[in-house]
């Protein structure tokens, strides 16, 4: 998870085989607690993200959904408008993601425990913190 500006806020570690949407509300309540990120008005993802219980979760904590719905999500509850400005900037967690894998401790995980590679992206989230402060 980012922000605006491509800062990192936070991240959670699953399991290969595990969608990421599941630890989706997880990690938002974490950065929230944690008061790195007051209440967001808008939160952008991809259709992955287009599940009916993400959604209503948004909703009910007053978050606008930037998530365009999945080709197979025609019922009326799924019809929403998406603002394709909005939608753009969502390329600024993949060119973080992007950063990240040219990071190649991270890319080939050379640690293979979560918690030392968990570890390895902290570190690296620093790395992007000090260049945005020097």
């Amino acid at each position: 998870m980012c922000d605006e500006r491509g800062l990192p806020l936070g991240f959670s570690l699953t399991a290969g085989q595990i969608n990421e949407c599941q630890v989706f509300e997880s990690l938002l309540s974490g950065v929230r607690a944690q008061g790195v990120l007051e209440s967001p008005q808008h939160l952008a993802a991809d259709r992955g993200y287009s599940s009916w219980t993400i959604l209503r979760w948004l909703r009910r904590r007053q978050i606008t959904p930037v998530i365009p719905p999945k080709s197979d999500q025609t019922a009326p509850r799924y019809r929403r408008r998406l603002s394709k400005p909005l939608y753009r900037k969502r390329n600024i967690i993949e060119r973080l993601v992007g950063w990240l894998k040219q990071r190649r401790r991270l890319a080939t995980r050379f640690e293979k425990l979560a918690g030392a590679f968990a570890s390895m992206i902290r570190l690296a989230f620093l790395e992007i913190y000090l260049k945005v402060l020097l």
